[in-house]
């Protein structure tokens, strides 16, 4: 004897498997937000001045050429843990120094070469732009991205 599909079975799959990934993909998403407010971020540390420095972020653009934790254009290094690679994460002098020294020797006017712009930020914003990046460092980020590009 031939098996044979009928039209009710075929429906009856379709709709058992559509429901059956629907209720994964709900289940996925609960889970991912879960863990991303409760794991991931201590929103506690999300400091007025770490706001003032993603907003510095946002108006300058940086993600124009900077990525963070793998977001954002790969023209410029990733800065999501920055602070990690130049060894200053448990610092916020140094971090804020050595965020303002690299920014100020950036060399402009040189024909041809990828360039960081000059910003013009005084110490308040440089100050506030360090804090950022510290608190992305801060970010559970499972070791996304490796941590050994300079």
């Amino acid at each position: 004897m031939r098996d044979v599909l009928t039209t009710s079975m075929a429906r009856n799959i379709f709709y058992g498997g559509s429901l059956f990934f629907i209720l994964i993909f709900v289940g996925l998403s609960v889970h991912s937000h879960r863990y991303i407010v409760t794991t991931s971020t201590d929103a506690a540390t999300l400091t007025a001045e770490v706001e003032h420095g993603k907003h510095l972020w946002e108006i300058h653009g940086c993600v124009n050429c900077h990525s963070i934790l793998g977001e954002g254009a790969y023209f410029a290094p990733e800065l999501g843990n920055v602070m990690t690679r130049w060894g200053v994460e448990d610092d916020p002098d140094a971090a804020f120094e050595a965020l303002k020294g690299w920014m100020d020797a950036m060399p402009t006017g040189i024909e041809g070469r990828r360039q960081m712009p000059n910003f013009g930020l005084n110490d308040e914003e440089y100050r506030a732009l360090s804090d950022f990046l510290l608190w992305t460092n801060t970010i559970r980020n499972q070791d996304w991205p490796p941590n050994d590009a300079g």
